[in-house]
C-alpha cells in the first residue's frame, strides 16, 4: 500500500504542478503583455496622424474633412484599446480558478487519504498474484468462476501431462466466460485422452461458444466424434440436431432429437420445445 500511496501523492503533486504551470503562464502574459501592446498601440496612433498631416499638407484633407478623419482615427484606436483591455480580467480570472482547482485537487487527495485510513488497512503488504491464488485454492469450494478457473490454470501448468487438471481447466474457464480458454484447455485434454466423448462435447459446446452460437465446422467435428464415442451425448446430438435443421435434413435431425426427447420428462420445457420444433417428415427422402 506504501507503493499505491506514494504513485498517488507523485500524481497529485503533478496535477498541481501542471495547474500552477498553465496558471503562472496566463499570469506572464497578462503582466508583460500591457505595456508592449499600449506603446506598440500609441506608434500605430502616430503613423495614422502623421499621415493624416501629410494628406493635410498636400491639400487632400481640409477643413471639417480632416477634423472628421482624425476623429475617426482615435475612435478607431480607442475601441482597440477596450477589446485588448477585456482579455486581462478574463485571465486574472483563470488564475483565480486554477487556485480553486488546485485547492480541490488537494482537498480530496486528503479526503481520500483520510477515509482509508479510517475504513481500510494501511498495514497490510501488498499480494502478488500468484499468492492470492494459492489462497484460494486452500477454499475451492467458496470459488466463484474466474477465481477456480485462476487456480485450476496454476495447477494445469503444473501438470500438462494431467488430463484431469487440463478438463477441469477447461470446464472452470467455460463457467468463467472464456470460451476461448476453454477450447484451448479441452483440446489439449483431448489429445491427452482422445476416447473421452465427454472431453469432445465440452469442446464442441465451447467452440459453439465462441463463433456466438453457431456450429462451424469445428465444432461439427467434435460433436461427431463424441457420438461416435458415446451415442448418449446429448448435448452433442442438441447442437448436431441444430445443425441439420439449419440445413433442411429433417431425418437427422429426428435421428439426433429423438433419444434426447425421450430422455426429457413430457413436462420439461425443453422437451416441449424440441418437439414444436422437429420438422416433419413427410415427402422427406426415402
Amino acid at each position: 500500500m506504501l507503493i499505491f500511496w506514494t504513485l498517488t501523492g507523485l500524481a497529485c503533486a503533478l496535477a498541481g504542478l501542471l495547474i500552477l504551470s498553465a496558471a503562472g503562464a496566463a499570469g506572464g502574459a497578462a503582466a508583460s503583455g500591457p505595456e508592449e501592446d499600449e506603446a506598440a498601440r500609441g506608434r500605430a496612433l502616430a503613423r495614422d496622424l502623421e499621415e493624416l498631416d501629410r494628406m493635410a499638407a498636400r491639400g487632400v484633407l481640409v477643413g471639417a474633412e480632416l477634423e472628421a478623419a482624425r476623429a475617426e482615427v482615435a475612435r478607431r484606436h480607442l475601441e482597440a484599446d477596450v477589446a485588448v483591455a477585456a482579455p486581462v480580467v478574463d485571465t486574472a480570472g483563470r488564475l483565480r480558478q486554477a487556485r480553486w482547482v488546485l485547492a480541490g485537487t488537494g482537498v480530496t487527495a486528503l479526503a481520500a487519504l483520510a477515509l482509508y485510513i479510517g475504513v481500510g488497512s494501511p498495514g497490510v503488504a501488498d499480494q502478488p498474484y500468484a499468492r492470492r491464488v494459492a489462497e484460494w485454492a486452500e477454499t475451492p469450494g467458496m470459488l466463484d468462476a474466474p477465481k477456480l478457473a485462476a487456480v485450476m490454470e496454476r495447477e494445469a501448468a503444473n501438470q500438462p501431462e494431467n488430463f484431469e487438471a487440463q478438463a477441469l481447466l477447461g470446464a472452470a474457464r467455460f463457467e468463467a466466460g472464456d470460451p476461448i480458454g476453454a477450447a484451448s484447455a479441452l483440446r489439449r485434454a483431448a489429445m491427452l485422452r482422445p476416447d473421452d466423448a465427454q472431453t469432445w462435447a465440452r469442446l464442441g459446446e465451447a467452440l459453439v461458444q465462441t463463433q456466438e452460437g453457431e456450429v462451424g465446422t469445428d465444432a461439427e467435428m467434435a460433436f461427431l466424434r463424441a457420438l461416435a464415442l458415446d451415442p448418449g451425448q446429448l448435448g452433442a446430438r442438441y447442437f448436431l440436431g441444430e445443425l441439420a435443421l439449419q440445413r433442411g435434413e429433417a431425418a437427422r435431425v429426428h435421428e439426433m432429437w429423438s433419444p434426447l426427447i425421450a430422455a426429457l420428462a413430457p413436462t420439461d420445457p425443453r422437451r416441449v420445445d424440441l418437439e414444436s420444433r422437429l420438422p416433419s417428415l413427410s415427402g422427406s427422402e426415402g
